[in-house]
């Protein structure tokens, strides 16, 4: 195994294996280093504008939780879910990994969660196309100082932020 795979956790190796092929990368230990590489990129990015934002990281999100909050899966791909309002929420999905098996992105403006959303296992929806997510890598909830319209416009305005710098990982990973 190489130097990024190494580095990246035994569950989400498991997954960037999985994925190689949906990629459209041949399937060899020089790919999986590319995707390796990638994730854990994307992973410090992450972590660190939502530092930087103010945002609380969580294992665990409740799905009556009226705050919203931003969500990394094992694929790199985010779910922007937006606070709860009249029992139901905004959800966007955004493919930002390299796969060509899922949408780009996808929304719903009024969907609830399925369930809990929960570190290691995938996010649930009631309706809307967004179903089901990859398995959940990091949960940040939007800061306690913002509601309603502020707080939408922040989570949309970090998720684009996350959206530009990922795919700019995309290309390293690519033109590897």
């Amino acid at each position: 195994m190489g130097e990024f795979m190494n580095q990246v956790p035994e569950v989400v190796r498991e997954h960037i294996k999985g994925i190689t092929k949906t990629a459209g990368l041949p399937e060899t230990e020089e790919s999986m280093e590319q995707l390796a590489q990638g994730w854990l990129e994307k992973s410090r990015i992450f972590e660190q504008l939502v530092a930087e934002r103010g945002m609380s990281e969580v294992d665990q999100f409740e799905a009556d939780h009226e705050r919203g909050a931003l969500v990394l899966t094992y694929s790199g791909s985010l779910l922007t879910i937006g606070p709860l309002a009249e029992e139901r929420r905004a959800v966007e999905y955004t493919s930002i990994g390299v796969r060509q098996d899922v949408p780009e992105q996808a929304s719903a403006d009024r969907t609830a969660l399925g369930d809990d959303v929960a570190i290691d296992t995938a996010a649930t929806f009631t309706n809307g196309p967004i179903r089901t997510s990859s398995a959940v890598y990091r949960i940040a909830v939007a800061p306690e100082d913002l509601a309603g319209q502020a707080e939408d416009e922040f989570l949309m305005e970090v998720t684009k932020v996350l959206t530009d710098e990922f795919i700019e990982v995309n290309k390293t990973i690519v033109q590897s």
